[in-house]
């Protein structure tokens, strides 16, 4: 299948979604909104691989929303009936969410490597994957608001979680770029590369790493993670005891023990798809 802003290939378990909008500095038009979501769930569901890794062609990541789409309807809504406008322009605001949010609820963890500028709602982007890798050159900007709005498909619930609050607020009151060195420094970002190239290379090897460990223990570690954040001590623990109690998997360690005595890579079954 054809996408009409990024090409998808799955080698060894790992899926690559790549932005190939160079030209564009790869801004996300209404078909990125509708695609990303829509692959990203099914690579999910239908266990295409161990792995999501997201990388981009050109100069930058992304520079976020592109303007056809604040220019396709719904900003100014009907004067004659404001609310019922604001009600319908909350549930767009919520479907461009949902684009991001996919990336959280997957089953394989996503590594963002991240070269050029994270503008925008590219910000939301790396914040909803678990992992995030720069190229030297890299920056985040939360750009939103030096366009006049305040950002709404991700921004404030995510960085506020992964970086320090004070400079996440800066950078959302300043709209200023935050350099690929500074982002390492305060947790934006796992590692920083001195090029791009060297930047995929380095997320793919990590992606490889992941890889070859038991799909269902990754998994759990990507729901336990997701829950302990959201949720207390107390009822993390409880959880992965649950978790654990019920699909903690004897086969798999097993396996892992015999390969490592044996020196060669474990063999473990891939998750199941899941039905709609």
């Amino acid at each position: 299948m054809t996408y009409a802003c990024f090409t998808l290939e799955i080698t060894d378990h790992i899926a690559h979604i790549r932005f190939n909008r160079p030209d564009k500095a790869n801004s996300m038009t209404l078909e990125f909104w509708r695609e990303l979501p829509a692959v990203v769930d099914r690579i999910s569901r239908g266990a295409e691989a161990r792995v999501i890794v997201i990388s981009s062609e050109g100069k930058h990541f992304t520079s976020g929303m592109d303007i056809s789409v604040f220019m396709s309807g719904g900003l100014e809504g009907d004067p004659a009936n404001i609310h019922v406008s604001a009600e319908a322009f909350r549930h767009r605001i919520r479907m461009l969410q949902d684009t991001f949010s996919a990336l959280e609820r997957a089953r394989q963890p996503v590594l963002a490597a991240i070269q050029g500028g994270a503008i925008g709602a590219g910000v939301d982007l790396a914040t909803a994957c678990d992992c995030r890798y720069a190229s030297a050159d890299a920056f985040f900007a939360v750009q939103e608001t030096a366009i006049g709005m305040t950002a709404d498909v991700g921004t404030f619930p995510r960085l506020v979680r992964l970086i320090p609050e004070g400079w996440a607020r800066q950078m959302a009151y300043t709209a200023e770029r935050l350099p690929a060195g500074k982002a390492k420094e305060i947790g934006l970002v796992n590692e920083v590369f001195e090029s791009h190239e060297a930047l995929l290379e380095g997320v793919m090897a990590i992606a490889r790493q992941i890889a070859r460990h038991s799909p269902l223990a990754v998994s759990g570690c990507k729901a336990m993670a997701n829950y302990a954040r959201d949720h207390s001590t107390a009822d993390a623990l409880d959880y992965v005891s649950v978790w654990n109690a019920a699909m903690l998997r004897p086969e798999d360690i097993r396996e892992a023990f015999i390969a490592q005595g044996e020196k060669r890579q474990p063999m473990f079954d891939d998750l199941k798809p899941i039905g709609d």
